[in-house]
C-alpha cells in the first residue's frame, strides 16, 4: 500500500552530477507508477516563491475572503437542511467545491493586466513566477522525452498549436479556507487534469491534496519551496499510456487556509494530439495500433468541461469511436 512517506521526491540538483542516472530512473518511475512527483532545487528562487505566497494570501484576505464566506454560509445552510427538500440541497452541496479561485492566462496571450483587484506588485511577481514556471515545464518535458526515448523537444512541439505556434499556459490561484463541515462538501472533487503537465506551488502548512493510487487515497506531503508536478490526460495520450494521468482531489480541512497555485502547461487549442509514433511501435510489430485516439485539444476540452468529475476513459473512447466511424465512412466510399 502506498503512503505519503513513499511519495516520489526528486532533487533536480542531482541531474547535473554523477547521480543523474538514478535521478532520471526515479523520475521515470514516478511518471509510470504515480503520475505525481515533487521536485526540489528546481531553479525558482525561494525569495520569489515567498513573495508570491505572501501576496496571494494577502490578496485573498483583502479581496476574496468576505465574498467566499457569504457563498459558503449559504451553501452550508442549504446543504444542512434536514427536510425532504434539503436532501436535494445536500446533494447540490456535495457537487460544490470549497475553494475560492481566480484564473490567469499567460500564453498564447496574457490577461494578467486585465484581472481586477490585483495590485501592481502582485502582477509583477506573478509575471516573473509564470516565466520561471514556463521554463521549468519545458525543461521537465525534455527530461520526459529523454526517459521515453523521444527526440529532445518532441513533447514541447506536440503542444504547439499551428495557429499561434504556442502552447496554452495558465494558472489557477486557489484558497481553501477552513470548512466547518468537511463531511458535507469537498475541497475539490476527484478528477484527472485534462491538459499536459501541471506545476503546483502549494501551502507547506495546510495539507489536503490527495491522489488515488492502487485504490487508496495518498496524501501529497506539503514541503516548503517544492513544486508538485502531475501529468494530465494529454501526456497519457501522447505517451500511448506509458505515463498516465491520475485521479486526485482536495479534502476540505477544519483548520487553516490552504494556498494552491496550479499552473497548467497545455497544448494550444488547435494542437492535434495523438500517440507519438515511436511509442506505438514495439519490438514485435512495427505497425502496432495506437491505444489512444487522435483529436484536437479544443474538442477534448469541450467534452472535458461537461464530464470533468467523471472517469477519463469514456472521454478517450468517445474520440476513438469517432475515429472508427470516420474510417468506416472512408472505406465505404
Amino acid at each position: 500500500m502506498a503512503s505519503a512517506s513513499s511519495f516520489p521526491i526528486i532533487d533536480m540538483g542531482l541531474l547535473a552530477g554523477e547521480q543523474r542516472p538514478a535521478a532520471m530512473n526515479l523520475l521515470n518511475d514516478a511518471c509510470e507508477n504515480w503520475g505525481f512527483f515533487q521536485i526540489l532545487n528546481h531553479g525558482i528562487s525561494t525569495e520569489l516563491m515567498d513573495e508570491v505566497e505572501k501576496l496571494t494570501k494577502d490578496h485573498y484576505k483583502r479581496v476574496r475572503e468576505q465574498r467566499f464566506l457569504e457563498f459558503a454560509s449559504k451553501a452550508l445552510k442549504d446543504g444542512d437542511s434536514g427536510d425532504a427538500q434539503g436532501q436535494g440541497a445536500k446533494a447540490a452541496a456535495e457537487n460544490l467545491d470549497w475553494e475560492s479561485t481566480f484564473f490567469v492566462r499567460h500564453l498564447p496571450e496574457s490577461n494578467l493586466a486585465d484581472i481586477p483587484d490585483l495590485d501592481d506588485g502582485y502582477r509583477r511577481a506573478m509575471r516573473r513566477f509564470a516565466g520561471d514556471l514556463e521554463a521549468l515545464a519545458e525543461r521537465l518535458l525534455d527530461l520526459l522525452c529523454e526517459n521515453l526515448g523521444l527526440e529532445k523537444g518532441y513533447l514541447a512541439r506536440a503542444f504547439r498549436g499551428p495557429s499561434t505556434g504556442a502552447p496554452t499556459f495558465a494558472t489557477k490561484v486557489s484558497s481553501y479556507p477552513p470548512c466547518p463541515r468537511p463531511d458535507l462538501v469537498n475541497g475539490l472533487r476527484a478528477h484527472t487534469d485534462a491538459g499536459g503537465i501541471i506545476l503546483l506551488f502549494q501551502d507547506d502548512r495546510v495539507g489536503g491534496l490527495q491522489l488515488l493510487k492502487d485504490g487508496d487515497w495518498v496524501d501529497v506531503p506539503p514541503t516548503r519551496h517544492s513544486i508538485v508536478v502531475n501529468l494530465g490526460d494529454q501526456l497519457e495520450v501522447i505517451t500511448n499510456g506509458r505515463y498516465k494521468s491520475v485521479v486526485h482531489r482536495v479534502v476540505a480541512q477544519h483548520d487553516g487556509n490552504r494556498m494552491s497555485i496550479a499552473s497548467f502547461y497545455n497544448p494550444g487549442s488547435d494542437a492535434v494530439i495523438f500517440p507519438a509514433p515511436e511509442l506505438v511501435k514495439d519490438d514485435d510489430d512495427d505497425t502496432a495500433a495506437a491505444a489512444y485516439p487522435r483529436f484536437v485539444f479544443e474538442d477534448y476540452m469541450k467534452l472535458y468541461v461537461r464530464h470533468k468529475f467523471e472517469a477519463k476513459e469514456p472521454r478517450f473512447q468517445a474520440f476513438k469511436s469517432m475515429e472508427t466511424e470516420s474510417s468506416n465512412r472512408i472505406a465505404i466510399a
